[in-house]
């Protein structure tokens, strides 16, 4: 009798050496594993073709007849199995490139099959290569009619004939085991209050459709339950953490807070970053141990935000630190911060990979005797050396950039977690972030501050080269500043180099009156930092860079973002270069070149470009044409399991549906701890096993 828990060996068909490669390929480990490995695609196979009517454009048939013979053709390489295959209209080719012995040994002449496939057309003759093969019966006429699902496979796998077909047959296995059972795992009052399919009845029919509605139905179901799950390992870890630690209580807005607003303010809040300052102030009041995502677009004003909020720490006596993933994006906080807070006599300083060993003495000095109230810096924050009098506040910029693990070091600083504040440039879709931080209060800064005017952004190809030239000389001939950014991707390293180089050779040929610098990340940080410094300073024209600037270089008088072979990078990188211009007030561009030969997602990605600077509609884009697995940070945030039928980019409001369920029944019984709520706690446990618990970290 199988059983969710039995091992996938002991599976009929599988045996130790399969349920080795099934293990390692797709970490299938018992039979829970396999019949949650969802069809990615179905066919319907309700058709059955006659050869007569078997064409090179139809996408697949169903052929139903006997092989007539076997031959072995041609030499080398090109050697094949060929079987002339005939069901009394006519006679098409079935071709082998590889496993002939296993064709020899599995099929016969003057037997009948089902045959499935592609078919092509090689010289005059019809053929299908490597076709779905089963002996003709009336269970498998029943097993292969109709919706039949297709399972992702790797190469190794189908050495082993675990091919698409060859899942479906273990799948078949199983649930054709009168004793398996599936056990339900909602409590009865969801599944009756959403109408859902029972799990059961769900997992046959999504891996053998009896029809379209069913099918949905079934994916209806299974999604439900994976994303219910999700926020109900989420937010039960929020809550349990909520009654574990408690927090600081900021509860003044004292002399720090209140002079910087009155007289060192640069500039007029927006309503937004006043709000913001308004929902943290509020969280860091509770009692609670704060953790809040605070998400704002390239030039929102987020560092102002951090700032503001640290000086409520000084007002209630404790330390704050800020750190930030690049020296450069650490030195830039520096520098701003520390001019700002000077006339209010704050102590402030800056940690990072480069700070000399007597400075740090003095830093580390100050950090423990509580004198030194504001430290910024880079990883080196989070070394052991690094102790606090009393850290009340830590604002990590840029959080995708740091490992769960690492941010977690922060919370050893003090006995009692401080405040966490987690910022990004990267705007999050909804859908996404309530998933990834379904644990962290979420803030959004949706307003740049006025007077900013949006980027121009214009998608132009390599022949318009000479055009781009005269535009960028117009615009130095202005007195305005240029950046030339070229991918520098690992794999492709020496050409990559190779094209920034060559690029500036080109810069320096085209613009002969003008100061060049490049900027590259294997470059010794006194010669990078110097060629920023030229830059920043107005001495150098045009800096030809690689992403090293994708953040923490801030240079208003730049107005010119040119980004080579734009095809290469994604739209949140895209999106975070373009963020380097458009801050001062003239008007800013951005030129996206790249080759003509471009594929359809690419060229939307370009467009998308040009089409809007909202950083949150792009995030959308971006999850839409690219699904979330690609987005950075995903694997590092937390998520309890991964996702393996639902989509985030289309079940949003299948999301909030399980969210509300979750919300509502944690309200009910924070600890799970009712007896019809028990499975609850049994499936978490299930789904959890082996997994690392983030969920206690920001």
């Amino acid at each position: 009798m199988l059983t969710l828990d039995t091992p996938i060996e002991y599976v009929l068909g599988v045996g130790p050496k399969r349920a080795e490669t099934l293990t390692a390929e797709l970490g299938i480990r018992c039979v829970e594993d396999l019949v949650t490995h969802y069809p990615y695609k179905y066919i319907d196979k309700s058709k059955f073709y006659t050869i007569r009517e078997c064409t090179e454009d139809l996408v697949y048939v169903q052929l139903k007849g006997r092989i007539l013979q076997f031959e072995m053709r041609g030499e080398g390489r090109a050697r094949r199995l060929t079987a002339t295959f005939a069901d009394g209209t006519g006679f098409i080719e079935l071709v082998w490139f590889k496993g002939w012995k296993y064709v020899e040994e599995k099929l016969r002449v003057n037997t009948d099959y089902i045959i499935f496939g592609k078919p092509s057309k090689f010289g005059e003759r019809l053929n299908i290569a490597h076709p779905e093969v089963e002996v003709y019966s009336e269970k498998n006429l029943e097993k292969n009619s109709g919706l039949q699902g297709h399972y992702n496979t790797s190469e190794k796998m189908k050495t082993r004939f675990l091919n698409s077909a060859g899942i479906r047959k273990l799948m078949y296995t199983v649930f054709s085991d009168r004793e398996f059972y599936i056990p339900e795992n909602l409590p009865d009052e969801i599944v009756k209050n959403f109408g859902l399919m029972s799990r059961s009845d769900a997992m046959r029919q999504v891996h053998f459709p009896q029809n379209f509605d069913l099918l949905r139905r079934a994916q209806a179901r299974l999604k439900f339950e994976e994303l219910f799950y999700i926020q109900l390992s989420i937010m039960r870890q929020s809550k349990l953490r909520d009654m574990k630690y408690q927090g600081f209580v900021f509860d003044k807005v004292g002399e720090y807070f209140n002079r910087f607003y009155r007289e060192c303010l640069p500039f007029e809040l927006t309503d937004a970053q006043k709000r913001v300052i308004r929902e943290i102030r509020s969280d860091m009041n509770t009692g609670r141990q704060m953790n809040r995502l605070l998400q704002g677009d390239v030039g929102s004003g987020k560092t102002m935000v951090a700032l503001m909020t640290s000086l409520i720490a000084l007002d209630n006596g404790y330390q704050a630190c800020i750190m930030a993933p690049t020296e450069i994006l650490a030195t830039q906080h520096y520098q701003s911060i520390s001019e700002q807070v000077a006339k209010l006599g704050v102590s402030v300083r800056l940690l990072t990979g480069s700070t000399r060993k007597k400075e740090r003495e003095e830093i580390d000095e100050g950090l423990r005797d509580g004198t030194l109230q504001i430290i910024i810096g880079t990883h080196a924050l989070i070394e052991d050396t690094v102790q606090f009098k009393n850290l009340g506040y830590v604002v990590i910029d840029e959080q995708h950039r740091f490992g769960v693990a690492q941010r977690a070091k922060l919370w050893t600083k003090n006995i009692r977690p401080p405040h966490v504040l987690v910022m990004t440039a990267t705007p999050i879709p909804r859908t996404l972030a309530m998933t990834i931080y379904g644990d962290l209060e979420v803030s959004v800064i949706d307003q740049l501050p006025p007077g900013r005017k949006p980027i121009a952004t214009y998608h132009y190809f390599d022949n318009k080269r000479a055009a781009l030239n005269g535009f960028l000389a117009k615009e130095i001939e202005k007195g305005r500043q240029v950046y030339v950014v070229y991918p520098l991707i690992q794999e492709s390293e020496k050409l990559d180099m190779k094209d920034l180089e060559q690029g500036y050779q080109s810069m320096v040929e085209a613009f002969p009156k003008y100061n060049i610098v490049m900027v590259h990340g294997k470059m010794k940080p006194a010669y990078k930092d110097a060629a920023m410094q030229r830059f920043a300073s107005g001495e150098a024209q045009i800096m030809v860079a690689t992403t090293v600037i994708e953040v923490g270089v801030n240079v208003p008088n730049a107005s010119v973002m040119v980004i080579e072979s734009a095809e290469r990078f994604g739209l949140s990188q895209l999106h975070q270069l373009r963020g380097r211009v458009g801050r001062g007030a003239d008007q800013s561009y951005c030129i996206l070149m790249s080759k003509y030969e471009l594929a359809t997602d690419t060229r939307k990605r370009l467009q998308i470009m040009c089409d809007s600077t909202d950083g949150f509609v792009i995030a959308e884009a971006d999850l839409n044409l690219r699904g979330p697995g690609d987005i950075d940070g995903l694997q590092q945030s937390g998520l309890p399991f991964d996702l393996k039928i639902a989509n985030l980019a289309t079940d949003g409001r299948l999301l909030q549906t399980a969210r509300s369920v979750a919300k509502e029944l944690l309200e009910r019984d924070p600890e799970l701890g009712l007896p019809e709520h028990s499975m609850l706690l049994r499936q978490l446990q299930r789904l959890q096993k082996g997994n690392v618990n983030w969920g206690s970290i920001s």
